[in-house]
């Protein structure tokens, strides 16, 4: 469609592919954004099974010093691979660990109201 045919047709308001501005903008604020790429978080998943599989071989050879077999095991067996994501959008940023959530899911839902216990201060 030519770029005079989306004027003609949706005015000034629509975009190249002719979809109206407005509703371009409601839909943005109405969906999160936030949402971490799923291989991602299948990624931290993996390596919070590789850490609870590893676990015991890692503190009997950490118990023994064993360095040397300790280095042999895979990088991922190690705790501190496993990163904090959100619950919701699995976003890593930001992650408050008492509500197991980031701080824009946290506030978009203490707004609603669905955080029991959690109200806006204003002083």
């Amino acid at each position: 469609m030519l770029s005079t045919e989306i004027s003609s047709r949706y005015g000034r308001d629509a975009d190249d592919n002719g979809v109206p501005l407005a509703s371009r903008r409601f839909s943005a604020t109405l969906r999160t954004s936030h949402m971490a790429k799923t291989s991602w978080i299948n990624r931290n998943e993996r390596k919070r099974a590789t850490v609870n599989k590893y676990a015991a071989l890692r503190a009997e050879l950490k118990a023994k010093k064993d360095y040397a077999r300790l280095s042999q095991l895979p990088r991922d067996a190690s705790p501190t691979r496993v990163v904090n994501r959100c619950q919701v959008s699995g976003r890593r940023r930001a992650f408050i660990r008492r509500f197991k959530i980031s701080r824009l899911t946290f506030r978009e839902l203490a707004s609603s109201g669905l955080i029991p216990g959690v109200t806006k201060s204003s002083w």
